[in-house]
């Protein structure tokens, strides 16, 4: 069965695309799941599809709603008596041009994928420190490593969550508190679909890299491995991490290999 035996995880963004199959990547090794994310009707379906439901509990969240994350989080450690993983996955992309995005809209992503995750992960930690034991495995993206045109706004909240997790796991080390962050390439989820654009509405176009990415079910596993391994970083993907490399040696190399893409 794998390290996920008798583990108790809470997984964010759960309704769908890499929160759903990691969902069910942990039912099947026999963890106990807590499922978050605003789509009720969407938790409910993934609950259904697992081979055990009754290890599994649904509890609705949502990430900008940080005045309700203290009692969510007692009752998602109520759920099972304990939780040994908090996996971040939850949260939204973007796909418009600097001078096209409203001031808004970079406010949105910041308060979904950055504030809304610092603020569950640190409603959480006093349960972690108390247990002296947990882990974090927060969804950043390659983006969080580089840039790329179009995901601006993106790119800056998945840089932001590297500096506060990386910050987090050496001030509690101490208190046997771990801290994995996961960098996705292409990943084929609605990832694409559901970003905003400039004036905050969705996307609602599939771009061609998404949809040739990495099956969701292989990164789910790939994933789950890492932070097994308690991972400080894994970058999962195709060809498209070994821009993590090209932009650690040769930074000029990777603007201009960028510039070059079709990636939009």
């Amino acid at each position: 069965m794998g390290l996920g035996q008798e583990k108790i995880v809470w997984i964010t963004g759960a309704s769908s695309g890499i929160g759903e199959a990691l969902t069910y990547t942990y039912a099947n090794s026999g963890a106990k799941v807590i499922i978050s994310a605003r789509n009720t009707a969407g938790l409910a379906a993934v609950k259904q599809n697992c081979i055990h439901p009754e290890n599994i509990y649904v509890l609705p969240l949502d990430l900008i709603k940080t005045e309700e994350f203290e009692f969510k989080t007692k009752e998602a450690w109520n759920a099972f008596g304990a939780i040994d993983i908090l996996i971040n996955n939850a949260g939204v992309s973007q796909r418009s041009l600097i001078i096209d995005t409203d001031l808004e809209v970079y406010k949105k992503l910041m308060d979904i994928n950055y504030l809304g995750t610092v603020a569950l992960s640190k409603t959480i930690l006093p349960l972690f420190i108390q247990q002296k034991k947990g882990q974090f495995a927060t969804v950043s993206s390659l983006m969080g490593k580089f840039s790329s045109p179009y995901r601006s706004g993106y790119c800056g909240v998945k840089h932001a969550l590297h500096g506060f997790f990386d910050a987090l796991r050496m001030e509690h080390e101490k208190d046997g508190i771990k801290v994995t962050l996961i960098c996705p390439g292409f990943i084929q989820t609605d990832v694409a679909k559901n970003a905003l654009v400039g004036d905050g509405s969705k996307n609602n176009t599939e771009d061609n890299a998404t949809k040739n990415g990495l099956p969701v079910t292989v990164f789910a596993a790939r994933m789950k491995k890492a932070i097994d391994k308690e991972k400080f970083e894994a970058y999962i993907g195709k060809k498209e991490i070994l821009g993590i490399y090209v932009k650690r040696f040769f930074p000029k190399l990777l603007h201009k290999i960028v510039l070059k893409s079709e990636v939009r």
